[in-house]
């Protein structure tokens, strides 16, 4: 067939003639934005590059680019005997290991969507996603199986659990509606499955929302879209990783795709490490020490148990640079006490689910970085400031509005859901208050739906919670609000204290003179532990149900 009978349909390049064929004008190569080309590059030209599995009994495991290639290959033949292709979801329950990688790729390189469930949600949450994602394969780590069982009775789609990691010893007794058996790629090298012959725009995971606020909704990433976030990950202004990096994954992969490390690791050349289940600070620094790690990534109650163990046990670690936090605010004094004491960079970031995940990070290396400030959108992602009207506001710059996303990764509607959760023009509400500063850095100013109305006039629990959560004897600290029959809602502050001698007088004190004297909470309620939602943010659900009442 000859250049001038290609049909437009077969050839995206182009320009296509009154009688729809495609003119040989010239063209470029059609090179679908698929996942699975980021670990086939890998395994090409890193393939020593390392991936290394912390395991509960100490030891390490390791394998290259080039072997998690062959070995994810293998497992997506053995999927394909399961009914596992094109258009089809597969659930996975397990920690950021090896296997999972392996089971990711696998599952995405033939069409298939991963959707990842959370080991610490409830087997009745997990099961009520699980419901509506429709998967019938679940994949599961060998010490979350009971949990998986139990999850199955509430999906009712499962037909088959698979098991990876620490398979030994595990009791797979099934039943004649529910097979399990362990996943382990064919030993002889079976007819391969082709991987990415499918449209860029396929589904290649699933992921619900945190639930922090309200019910989770599920948000379907595309190939195409988490490609493009990959190479905006990349951009130096951002991730800015190369080859020479060794990266540690503490953001679990249930955890919107680990904030997309999974595929930027490989896509450049670097190493990665994954903590499997073992996020305390001891371990993260045994794992720090002994790989070399440079880059180290995770939400901040995660570096707070790194800091603690280093402040009271001692040791160094000399290779780490840089920590990449999110997932929740970074208390001033914590960026300080890991700054100082590790002397590393803390680079901030703000995202969201809706985002895959990353919206904003802090410049690297950038001598005016702050905790509330999160940096400027790198290309491939706007931002836009509203008013409550959904207007936008005339000036953009140094005035607080509300946040509004557009991109080529940002969610254009949830799962089941037949509205648009955009606009018409592509703006999607994050929910959040902001404001963006003269040098284009965006400042999370607080949630919509946070705030406090009192009188009649609003509060703004993020002002205060910022004042409050600079104070050295704080470690974690919240501001919700409770019914008064005089004032409609007054301020509650909760905090969990690192030094208890700080009486509420004194903790209150840094807020006169710097918000309005009626914000100032009438109440302090200290905690024991401040309850954590399973992605690490502070569950203001769970503190209003107790304390705002």
């Amino acid at each position: 067939m000859s250049d001038q009978d290609i049909r437009h349909s077969t050839m995206p390049n182009g320009v296509p003639s009154g009688d729809g064929k495609v003119k040989a004008d010239g063209a470029m190569q059609y090179f679908g934005l698929t996942l699975d080309k980021f670990l086939s590059h890998a395994a090409k030209w890193h393939p020593d590059a390392e991936v290394v599995t912390a395991r509960i009994d100490g030891r390490l495991d390791r394998i290259g680019y080039a072997g998690l290639f062959e070995r994810a290959r293998r497992i997506s033949a053995l999927l394909a005997g399961l009914r596992v292709g094109l258009s089809t979801r597969v659930a996975t329950l397990a920690w950021n290991t090896q296997a999972h990688l392996e089971v990711w790729y696998a599952v995405m390189g033939v069409g298939a969507a991963c959707h990842t469930l959370n080991p610490r949600l409830t087997a009745e949450q997990s099961g009520d996603m699980l419901r509506q994602s429709g998967a019938e394969i679940l994949i599961v780590s060998g010490d979350l199986l009971p949990l998986a069982e139990r999850i199955v009775t509430h999906a009712g789609s499962v037909s088959h659990i698979l098991v990876i990691d620490g398979v030994e010893g595990v009791r797979m007794k099934g039943g004649p509606d529910l097979a399990i058996s362990a996943l382990e790629p064919p030993r002889s090298r079976p007819d391969m499955i082709p991987w990415g012959e499918f449209d860029e725009n396929m589904p290649c995971g699933l992921c619900f929302t945190s639930g922090t606020t309200g019910a989770p909704k599920g948000v379907t990433y595309t190939h195409r879209s988490s490609y493009l976030h990959t190479l905006r990950l990349l951009q130096a202004d951002m991730l800015g990783i190369t080859r020479e990096d060794c990266i540690l994954a503490v953001v679990p992969m249930f955890h919107a795709s680990a904030w997309g490390l999974p595929f930027a690791a490989p896509a450049a050349g670097a190493k990665l490490v994954l903590p499997g289940r073992q996020a305390d600070g001891e371990s993260l620094a045994g794992l720090i020490a002994t790989e070399g790690v440079t880059l180290a990534v995770g939400v901040p109650t995660v570096w707070l148990r790194l800091v603690e163990h280093i402040e009271t046990h001692g040791g160094e670690l000399p290779t780490l640079k840089r920590i990449l936090v999110g997932g929740a605010p970074l208390p001033p004094n914590l960026m300080e006490r890991l700054e100082r004491r590790l002397g590393v960079t803390v680079q901030t970031s703000w995202g969201m689910t809706e985002l895959s995940p990353a919206g904003t990070m802090a410049l690297p290396g950038d001598a005016a970085r702050t905790a509330s400030a999160s940096g400027p959108p790198a290309i491939g992602l706007d931002l836009l400031l509203k008013d409550v009207d959904g207007r936008a506001l005339p000036e953009q710059r140094n005035a607080e509005g509300h946040l509004h996303v557009r991109g080529a990764a940002v969610l254009e509607r949830y799962l089941g859901h037949e509205d648009k959760a955009a606009d018409d023009d592509g703006w999607f509400s994050t929910g959040d208050l902001a404001r963006i500063d003269a040098g284009g850095n965006l400042i999370i100013t607080g949630r919509a739906k946070d705030l406090i109305k009192s009188g009649g006039e609003w509060i703004n629990p993020a002002e205060i919670e910022a004042v409050i959560g600079a104070i050295p004897e704080v470690l974690l600290v919240a501001v919700i609000g409770r019914p008064d029959d005089r004032w409609g809602e007054r301020p509650l502050l909760i905090v969990e204290m690192r030094d208890v001698s700080l009486n509420d007088e004194a903790l209150l004190a840094p807020l006169r003179g710097r918000v309005a004297p009626w914000w100032i909470p009438d109440d302090v309620i200290r905690v024991a532990k401040m309850p954590l939602a399973p992605t690490g943010k502070i569950d203001r659900m769970r503190l209003r149900a107790e304390y705002g009442r």
